[in-house]
């Protein structure tokens, strides 16, 4: 399953993603966040992604991010979480 998300998933836009993202745990064994077309990512869209992996653990399933911009990459480099995620799509520049 992939979800595609676009725009800012920033504070006071993240209960929507959640929401969608957690139903779709009970019916498939993967999801896959496409974040090609996300444009802005603040500590609150980060949390939001990091309960829907810590959610879909505990539900059996799997949660792959795909295609983070630049800019989405460095956040997640920068707070140590690109170790934590399967991370996907030709805008990855693999670290050592």
């Amino acid at each position: 399953m992939v979800v595609e998300c676009t725009g800012r998933v920033i504070s006071g836009g993240t209960d929507e993603l959640r929401h969608e993202v957690k139903a779709l745990f009970p019916h498939t064994k993967r999801v896959i966040l496409d974040l090609t077309n996300v444009t802005q990512l603040d500590s609150m869209g980060l949390g939001a992604i990091v309960s829907l992996y810590a959610s879909a653990k505990a539900a059996g399933c799997e949660l792959k991010l795909i295609n983070l911009s630049k800019r989405v990459r460095e956040i997640f480099r920068v707070t140590n979480l690109l170790s934590v995620f399967e991370i996907y799509g030709e805008h990855i520049i693999k670290m050592p």
